[in-house]
């Protein structure tokens, strides 16, 4: 499957949003944002534009979503698409509750790796297991009470240790033993109290065009 390889920051840039792609560096003055850096590929000179058009403002949410979690256009539809047939809540809502449920976003939101990239790093090489058992792929979609924790033979990798022991606030529907490196998913993410600073809603209009 294709893959990003570039420079993650050109892609915040390039959004004029923070996506949080690095991780505790994103909080940091070494942010491309906090330096002042623009758009990719644009001169530094004052410009005078119009303004964004509505479709415009839909597509630039939906790449903003689709760059924080990783997922490239064709899984993104998927996901919207599941998260349409149902109709218990909002299907903005569901799709980011799939999002976050993918198992690269549980284990960087347990704090066992300093950003979604290098979750998915871990995932891929076998250093995580869910209910005792090895899951490399990092699209896995965790469930409540699935059980996540890095294998007992990694967690003296470095990027590991330095994630544990930084200080993340671990979200509600997760519960992490750091002792342990296991973490339980306990609930379903309520999606308005995450604050995740996007709105949903955009998406669905936009896909509903």
């Amino acid at each position: 499957m294709a893959r990003y390889i570039d420079p993650v920051c050109r892609k915040c840039r390039a959004q004029g949003k923070k996506l949080f792609l690095k991780g505790e560096r994103c909080y940091t003055k070494k942010c491309a944002l906090e330096k002042g850096r623009g758009i990719p590929g644009q001169k530094q000179v004052t410009l005078h534009f119009s303004k964004p058009s509505d479709y415009k403002i839909h597509l630039q949410e939906k790449q903003r979503v689709k760059n924080m979690y990783g997922v490239l256009e064709r899984q993104f539809r998927k996901y919207f698409e599941k998260a349409t047939r149902q109709k218990e809540i909002p299907t903005g809502d569901k799709l980011m509750e799939t999002l976050e449920r993918r198992l690269d976003n549980v284990v960087f939101r347990m704090g066992f790796a300093p950003n979604r990239r290098a979750a998915r790093q871990l995932i891929l090489h076998g250093h995580v297991r869910v209910n005792g058992k090895k899951v490399n792929v990092p699209s896995f979609i965790a469930k409540v009470q699935d059980v996540v924790e890095i294998k007992e033979s990694s967690r003296q990798i470095l990027l590991i240790k330095d994630s544990i022991e930084a200080d993340v606030q671990v979200p509600a529907w997760l519960e992490v033993n750091k002792e342990s490196y296991k973490g339980t998913v306990v609930s379903i993410p309520n999606i308005p109290e995450l604050g995740l600073g996007v709105n949903p809603v955009l998406i669905v209009e936009l896909y509903s065009k």
